[in-house]
């Protein structure tokens, strides 16, 4: 789920920060630079994991910054296509639901990728499984989940300008660089507690069974 990438960079220090130590202020530059962001083909950065390399600092000509030249490690969250994780439901809506990691919410469930006879309620802005002979078990707002990887999306940037109306509001925004494709059609997939009250009512029944042998001696 996460890997380290090693980067090389030209890193600004701006004047308020020399008064930190040279490893501080340089890693909060590069944190400031690349945490929660995306990078193509990489995966969406987290924090800085350790330098590596630095070279001398350079004062900017008219500007006052230091520049660094640095090769440091980040933490990248990068599953694999495959990977179970989990997360919770964030919201939902006709073409699926959309997964909350805590650190992003770039993770989409299309509804394809649900269980057979799943509906959604648009009353209830909810999913619903269905099954066979079962009772009606919801795909709930703040529910925990499992979800399996599927693939994911990369989108290519274009530069744009944020337009926005009389009343000063944004009217449109950039879409995410990148997300990730899961499903929720496979046994133990879903809301955890569907599993859990599942596995909680077959050891009912297996102690049940033990009370009655103990019985009939």
């Amino acid at each position: 789920m996460f890997i380290l990438t090693t980067i090389e960079d030209l890193i600004q220090i701006p004047p308020r920060d020399f008064g930190k130590p040279s490893a501080q202020a340089l890693k909060d530059a590069i944190n400031a630079k690349y945490s929660n962001k995306i990078i193509q083909k990489v995966g969406l950065c987290l924090c800085m994991w350790d330098l590596l390399q630095t070279s001398e600092g350079l004062i900017g000509h008219g500007t006052g910054l230091v520049n660094v030249n640095v090769e440091f490690r980040m933490t990248v969250f990068r599953p694999f296509r495959g990977e179970i994780l989990y997360g919770r439901i964030k919201s939902a809506n006709e073409e699926g639901i959309v997964i909350d990691l805590d650190f992003t919410s770039e993770v989409f469930i299309p509804h394809q990728n649900l269980f057979e006879n799943s509906t959604f309620d648009e009353g209830e802005s909810t999913w619903i499984w269905r099954p066979e002979g079962g009772a009606e078990l919801f795909f709930d707002k703040g529910e925990p989940v499992l979800f399996r990887v599927e693939q994911e999306e990369w989108i290519d940037q274009k530069p744009t300008m944020v337009r926005k109306n009389e009343q000063g509001e944004v009217e449109e925004t950039r879409d995410t660089a990148w997300r990730l494709i899961g499903s929720m059609n496979q046994s133990g997939l879903g809301p955890t507690l569907w599993w859990e009250e599942a596995g909680g009512e077959e050891a009912g029944e297996e102690d049940g069974d033990v009370d009655m042998d103990g019985a009939g001696e």
